[in-house]
């Protein structure tokens, strides 16, 4: 099972190549290839784009690996390209409110709807706020940020709500910077 929800013990060497290729082999090479095309006589900035995998991704054990290796592709790549003038960092989107969430099983899209609780700004992000990241770290504004992972998580992988609980609020408001933005179906009822 390459692309869903899997424990690792059920997950074939095919699907876990098929999802490394994917996630870190294709990334690698793009990154290369943008650099050896011309970064590396220009400098430039490179944003890869992983996922919130620090406390371990059960159920996608061969997506998080594959993540965990683009993290540190991002810091070698920034440390050996930083003389030609490359920036490389990361963004690693937490629970982010997404079409394709309108795809998931029945099940998880009720799971999904609880999500939120285990966030401290008790709501999910949307690809705007995703998206205005990507163009802080590609911009001069960050001129003197290279190697790092921006978490972009409401802070969720900061702590456990089972051992701190968090209370309920509204007071996060989100940053709504595309004015074609959709919530996705799965989240209209909330």
């Amino acid at each position: 099972m390459a692309n869903s929800l899997s424990p690792l013990a059920l997950i074939s060497q095919k699907g876990w190549e098929t999802v490394v290729r994917t996630n870190l082999t294709g990334g690698f090479l793009m990154a290369r290839e943008v650099f050896l095309q011309g970064m590396n006589k220009n400098g430039g900035a490179i944003v890869n784009i992983v996922a919130d995998m620090w406390g371990g991704m059960p159920g996608m054990g061969h997506s998080g690996a594959a993540r965990a290796g683009m993290v540190n592709f991002t810091q070698t790549s920034a440390y050996e390209w930083g003389s030609c003038g490359v920036r490389v960092n990361a963004v690693a989107p937490g629970w982010i409110m997404s079409s394709g969430m309108d795809t998931y099983p029945d099940g998880f899209k009720e799971t999904l709807k609880t999500l939120r609780a285990a966030v401290p700004l008790q709501r999910m992000g949307n690809e705007s706020e995703v998206s205005g990241a990507i163009c802080f770290l590609l911009s001069d504004a960050s001129a003197f940020i290279s190697g790092d992972t921006l978490r972009i998580d409401g802070a969720a992988s900061q702590g456990n709500v089972a051992i701190f609980p968090l209370p309920a609020h509204d007071k996060s408001k989100p940053f709504d910077g595309f004015h074609r933005a959709t919530t996705p179906d799965v989240f209209k009822d909330l």
